[in-house]
């Protein structure tokens, strides 16, 4: 990420929607779109959910152990 682009805001993880089908947490961006980021790039240690109707980006709070709920409801 650049030193450019800035972060909208930052969310905590349970006010994302989880959907185990997509595997990918969802929250509303004020565009009338939603930020988007899938539990495997948490995984991997990426924070920033990205709008791909707009520019925002949102950054993610949440603890390692926090994705062991929603790993549980895909397998």
């Amino acid at each position: 990420m650049s030193e450019t682009e800035t972060i909208y805001d930052q969310i905590e993880i349970e006010d994302f929607t989880f959907d185990p089908d997509t595997q990918l947490f969802t929250y509303p961006c004020p565009c009338g779109d939603r930020f988007q980021i899938s539990i495997y790039d948490l995984q991997d240690g990426e924070n920033i959910a990205v709008c791909p109707s707009c520019s925002l980006m949102c950054e993610i709070i949440f603890d390692e152990i926090d994705l062991q709920e929603y790993l549980d409801q895909i397998s």
